[in-house]
């Protein structure tokens, strides 16, 4: 059998774009992406579709390339544009490849965590890439546990591996009375939690949606190939035409024989709402709603619920932008922009000391004084976490001579975890868990503090309630959830570490 081969280059994954890189706000998990497209090239293609990808998921990225006979993955920490050049993609030759950027939400920021994963089995090997967050990570080891033979020890050079992502390549590995396409359909049922993954052999390219259809995916059509995606942004990025989304428990199979879909399990669709708050890009449409337009109905909806007499609506950008400009439009309060943002912030990023802090170090955003002086200021963001940047904005704001500062939230106060794919803080951070709107205002320093209704919010984005996922403001998960002590960032770490769990358990390794 022809030996995979694995590259890796050094970096050193330091990224922030916080004020304080102790506060950050909600972080997606990742971006996928998947080509198939002989004749062109697909490493190319994938790297300008991460790139396009590159706001899900900035700790890592990988691609995946096969020729034919073997897979060549290259992965590192840091952005799409710091961990390939001309020199790695021109080396980078095949038909099929996936890639990945990543935001850990199961397992550390490691390179070993970094995606794609990648398995030799005896017939050939599996690259692997995930989007969301399972909730059966612990069950999922047990059953790598039990696999026969080295599949069970996944012990191949060293390196350890922790992350949900791995168990799933290592049960999809192991096939060796079937082909990889019937062990999906086996394995697939088997997986619980929000997962959009892509995948692929020497000669095939995979994709599925968990039943839910937590997390976006779709499939687009190249003029010779295929391409599947988180976002139809990244299609349009590279040239695809938009064929439709991957539905809800579907499983898609692309080669040479053309494209073939399997149904794996009944759809339940429980879309994150998030992803139209904040996480998508405002470009991007899904289940056939502009996410943009939705941002700022979401901003009209608030201005309708929370009107204040004002004289400047402004964003905290970029995030904040649409809604801010649905708020002036329902309004008619004039929209400007009142902070100007470091687009270089997100790159590698040398933290502050606290003294540094204590001084009001301002990497990310400062006030447009001339804008500000004199004003009563609207200010419109989509969410508030911990409420430490809220408070350093409204500061900012009050410094460069705001008169008032009225704070409007395009989401319901966030008051629990997420364990589908967004890394909230824990519970007993999130500001809004413990105080009410006015309490929260006070805290942060502004005169006023408006949240859009949750009905306000679904209504902007035309889905009918059943059908979204609304978990992080309402405490109702749409996928049951085991124990709480089987659930967790660093549950694999912490039960190969832990001499009491009882059974042991595999350590995940990627070449």
């Amino acid at each position: 059998m022809p030996q995979p081969v694995s590259k890796r280059k050094g970096g050193d994954g330091r990224l922030s774009a916080a004020i304080d890189p102790q506060d950050q706000g909600p972080q997606d998990a990742c971006g996928v992406f998947g080509v198939w497209a002989p004749g062109e090239d697909v490493a190319k293609l994938t790297y300008f579709g991460l790139y396009a990808l590159q706001h899900r998921g900035q700790e890592s990225a990988g691609i995946a390339v096969s020729n034919g006979r073997q897979i060549l993955v290259y992965k590192d920490m840091g952005l799409v544009s710091q961990v390939f050049d001309e020199s790695t993609l021109d080396s980078l030759k095949g038909h099929l490849a996936i890639g990945h950027s990543r935001y850990s939400t199961t397992g550390a920021s490691t390179w070993q965590n970094a995606q794609p994963t990648f398995r030799p089995t005896p017939d050939g090997s599996i690259a692997l890439g995930h989007n969301g967050n399972l909730i059966n990570t612990h069950e999922l080891a047990e059953m790598v546990a039990d696999l026969p033979g080295p599949a069970g020890e996944l012990d191949i050079k060293g390196v350890e591996a922790t992350n949900d992502t791995s168990l799933v390549t290592a049960l999809l590995a192991h096939h060796p009375d079937t082909s990889l396409e019937e062990r999906a359909l086996e394995v697939l049922p088997q997986v619980r939690g929000a997962f959009c993954f892509v995948w692929m052999n020497e000669h095939t390219l995979y994709a599925a949606r968990d039943p839910q259809g937590i997390r976006p995916l779709v499939l687009g059509r190249l003029e010779r190939g295929w391409v599947v995606a988180s976002e139809d942004a990244a299609l349009a990025t590279i040239g695809a035409s938009v064929v439709r989304e991957v539905e809800p428990g579907e499983m898609v199979v692309i080669d040479e024989n053309g494209l073939r879909s399997h149904r794996f399990a009944e759809p339940d669709r429980k879309g994150c709402v998030f992803e139209y708050v904040y996480l998508a890009r405002p470009d991007a449409t899904i289940s056939a709603r502009s996410v943009h337009e939705s941002r700022v109905e979401m901003g009209r909806q608030l201005a309708r619920e929370f009107p204040v007499e004002a004289d400047l609506v402004i964003p905290v950008p970029e995030s904040g932008t649409p809604a801010a400009a649905g708020y002036a439009e329902e309004s008619g309060i004039p929209f400007g922009q009142g902070f100007v943002k470091n687009a270089y912030v997100g790159r590698t990023f040398i933290q502050p000391s606290q003294t540094l802090r204590q001084l009001g170090i301002r990497l990310k955003l400062n006030a447009l004084e001339h804008m500000i002086r004199g004003k009563r200021i609207v200010v419109v963001d989509d969410s508030i976490v911990r409420g430490n940047t809220q408070r350093a904005q409204v500061r900012m704001l009050r410094e460069a001579g705001a008169l008032e500062v009225h704070v409007r939230i395009s989401s319901p106060p966030v008051k629990w975890p997420c364990f589908y794919g967004i890394d909230f803080a824990t519970r007993a951070e999130l500001i809004a868990n413990g105080l009410t709107p006015e309490e929260i205002a006070a805290s942060v320093g502004a005169d006023t503090l408006g949240y859009i209704s949750l009905d306000g919010m679904i209504d902007a984005t035309r889905q009918s309630p059943g059908s979204l996922c609304t978990a992080c403001f309402t405490g109702e998960y749409p996928i049951e959830l085991p124990d709480e002590s089987l659930l967790g960032k660093h549950l694999l770490e912490a039960t190969l570490q832990s001499p009491t769990m009882g059974r042991a358990l595999p350590v995940l390794n990627n070449p």
